[in-house]
């Protein structure tokens, strides 16, 4: 399992005060650039003033130009915010006409496309080489191991910038913070920044089953992620409603309209220039409605014949042979490290007595169990044959907290992490007990970061403000954090885009409504500190940075 990466609280705090210190010292020593040519105008007899005879014996020498003095630079104004910067006295940087962006030859393999589409948003040349020229800004590979990944430092000095980080993902997130600094404020200040997220696991996650989204309006969310420095896209694209990928295993499944392998391929190559991991979920046993339209005789029906929206039969083998078929298809054309398994709201587990409502269910967990073994139990080895499945491929599983169970004879296999959405779930248990087990955990709070379109089920949609105010990555559960000795075993968080009554916004709309939710979210998972500006100011700069449409 990845562990979350932190740069270390107490080096950023330091860096802050000794930031603050240097500051205070240097403002205390600033004196008027043109002190001392002010001095030299000064008459012999010390009376400021001169006479013609004076003016005649002076040297006939140019007076000396006035050195320009600057400010002690402030922090770049950024959405997230940097979390350490070393400020300096200089002119800071701006984008040139005849400057560049450079990558060292030794990097161009790795550092050309990031270089190549700053070039594009700054409107600046772009040149594989060693040789610099003033104004020019350079991309640069560190050692290995020269800082936590995804971390980068950026120094703006004499005329020029340069980014460097220990690899390709923390040079990108410092070409982003360039990039806010020149939309922000026209200019990059002198100083240094050192800057690396809180949180390995930062992103959206987008219900394409129950709507519709085409490849051009994912493609936006992911620049727009991208600026913000998340990492993740999850993608839902099958449920009740529909299943919206191509299969060439099982085309009879496919709804129309869907995304075609070609257009899946064109997400995620995008998606993997700009640092970002797409994880698929496809969702069993339970969401799988759009599979048994297709497929009738895998429907689990209860002991008096009646059929359970969604869920398969999984005590019939062929249900799993259609699942795992898909998961195989499905593989190669989602080259990421992480795979979604679902495990939800498995409805046989709603029932009062499950064990006599399907007593199918109840006969397969004893025979392959044991005696003591109940239908939660074949539900958790559902879980970990299909976990069984991906891992080969190099893929991390993960599954929905309420497909974690407990008390039974089976438990979840202590690689899959948990996407810890609710507490109010059959089965779903206060995230403490999740952590206790040493499980790692990534946020979906479902009352701060489930945007539900239509609103059912008492849901709101969340706003940037009450994220930005009031959520951390700690608050996995309703209002109430987790105490932070767990905060390492979280891994991060995602805003979740559900679309229950898909009419309810269009596509634009949603766009909009989630712009300021993902700010807030982008800003608390990259920095672990209280955010500094109001949400006013907060939110100005977001609207800066990331317009309303």
């Amino acid at each position: 399992m990845r562990k979350s990466r932190q740069v270390g609280s107490s080096r950023l705090k330091r860096g802050h005060v000794i930031a603050t210190a240097a500051a205070a010292t240097l403002v205390s020593l600033a004196v008027p650039g043109c002190t001392a040519a002010s001095e030299e105008a000064r008459s012999p007899d010390g009376t400021g003033t001169t006479g013609s005879a004076a003016s005649a014996s002076a040297p006939s020498a140019a007076a000396p130009s006035p050195t320009p003095s600057y400010a002690l630079s402030t922090a770049p104004r950024t959405i997230p915010a940097v979390r350490e910067h070393v400020p300096a006295r200089g002119p800071g940087w701006k984008p040139a006409a005849d400057a560049r962006i450079v990558v060292p030859p030794k990097d161009a393999a790795a550092l050309a496309d990031e270089g190549k589409l700053l070039a594009g948003e700054l409107r600046m040349g772009f040149a594989e080489t060693a040789d610099l020229r003033p104004g020019d800004v350079e991309l640069a590979l560190g050692a290995k191991g020269s800082g936590p990944p995804e971390s980068y430092t950026l120094t703006v000095k004499d005329g020029r910038v340069r980014v460097t980080g220990p690899d390709q993902a923390g040079v990108f997130y410092g070409t982003r913070t360039l990039k806010q600094e020149v939309k922000s404020g026209g200019s990059a200040p002198e100083g240094t920044v050192h800057d690396a997220p809180a949180k390995p696991q930062r992103g959206l996650n987008l219900d394409i089953a129950r709507k519709n989204f085409t490849t051009g309006w994912i493609e936006d969310r992911l620049r727009q992620m991208a600026d913000l420095k998340l990492n993740q896209l999850g993608l839902h694209f099958s449920d009740d409603q529909a299943f919206r990928i191509q299969s060439d295993t099982h085309p009879e499944i496919v709804s129309t309209p869907h995304l075609s392998k070609a257009d899946v391929r064109r997400i995620t190559a995008l998606a993997a220039r700009l640092h970002i991991s797409v994880v698929p979920e496809l969702d069993s046993p339970g969401h799988l409605g759009a599979v048994l339209r297709a497929h009738p005789g895998l429907q689990l029906r209860d002991v008096q014949g009646r059929a359970v929206k969604g869920a398969v039969d999984i005590s019939d083998p062929a249900a799993a042979k259609l699942i795992d078929e898909l998961l195989r298809e499905y593989l190669p054309l989602f080259p990421g490290s992480l795979w979604h398994l679902g495990a939800d709201e498995y409805q046989a587990l709603v029932y009062r007595d499950p064990q006599s409502s399907f007593p199918q269910l109840a006969q397969a967990a004893r025979q392959r169990y044991g005696p003591s073994a109940r239908i939660q139990d074949l539900a958790e080895g559902w879980l970990n044959d299909r976990a069984d499945v991906v891992r080969p491929a190099g893929r991390v599983p993960k599954a929905w907290n309420d497909g974690f169970f407990t008390g039974g004879v089976v438990q979840a296999a202590k690689d899959i992490q948990v996407e810890y959405w609710t507490g109010k779930e059959n089965g779903a248990r206060p995230p403490l007990e999740y952590l206790r087990e040493g499980r790692k955990l990534v946020n979906l709070n479902d009352e701060y970061l489930y945007y539900v379109l239509g609103q059912p089920n008492q849901f709101t949609y969340p706003t940037g403000k009450r994220i930005y105010e009031q959520w951390t990555p700690l608050v996995l559960r309703g209002t109430t954090p987790v105490p932070a000795q767990y905060a390492a075993q979280i891994l991060g968080a995602r805003l979740a885009v559900w679309c229950d009554l898909a009419n309810a916004q269009t596509p634009a709309q949603v766009a909009e409504g989630i712009r300021l939710p993902l700010a807030a979210l982008a800003q608390k998972v990259w920095d672990p500190r209280p955010p500094q500006p109001a949400w006013a100011g907060f939110k100005a700069l977001a609207d800066r940075l990331q317009p309303p449409a």
